[in-house]
């Protein structure tokens, strides 16, 4: 009699997608909108479903980053990001340079990002862990992630081979100022409430 094996990831070869593949994919129309993916690492990643707490902060937060970083740089509200080779991931708020083309070509990559932001309930390991590391390895300055349950922003900064190597804390009472945009004052409240 035959027994059954149960594999695990360590006995499976898997296959690591990049950009340029996941493109031809959604060209060809083997993914869609519908499917609510990403590409993280290589991997095309179903992105969590979006409970009210957390569809209103990306709504309001979006209206409230759009009217203040107005004519400073372009917040771009879960849109792609393209870091090379095998990462597309579609952060909750990414705050760009203002590109003449208004990226209608391509995708804003690295140098082209001041500051993104992951809005987290669910997904707060995810973003804390995986996405963090992602970011870091890109070269992503500064990464922002709202903990919704814990009412706070975590700010991870100074990214260093893979790694953040600076982590703070801030409350709704708290206003802070972007690295690459210093003269720009967020009040944390309306990321948070």
């Amino acid at each position: 009699m035959a027994q059954a094996s149960s594999l695990t990831s360590a006995d499976l070869f898997l296959k690591r997608w990049t950009v340029d593949d996941y493109h031809r994919m959604i060209s060809a129309g083997i993914l869609t909108p519908e499917d609510r993916v990403e590409l993280l690492d290589g991997q095309i990643v179903e992105m969590a479903p979006q409970d009210p707490p957390h569809a209103s902060r990306i709504d309001d937060g979006g209206d409230y980053l759009k009217a203040l970083f107005a004519n400073r740089a372009k917040v771009r509200v879960q849109l792609p990001i393209t870091l090379a080779p095998g990462s597309e991931p579609e952060p909750d708020f990414a705050i760009v340079r203002i590109d003449e083309n208004r990226y209608r070509d391509r995708h804003p990559q690295p140098q082209d990002v001041l500051l993104l932001i992951e809005v987290a309930d669910s997904t707060l390991k995810r973003d804390r862990t995986h996405k963090a590391q992602i970011y870091a390895k890109a070269g992503i300055g500064e990464y922002w992630i709202v903990d919704i349950k814990k009412r706070q922003v975590v700010v991870l900064q100074d990214s260093q081979n893979g790694l953040y190597q600076s982590e703070q804390t801030f409350t709704e009472n708290d206003q802070i100022a972007p690295l690459l945009l210093p003269d720009v004052v967020v009040n944390l409240r309306y990321l948070i409430l």
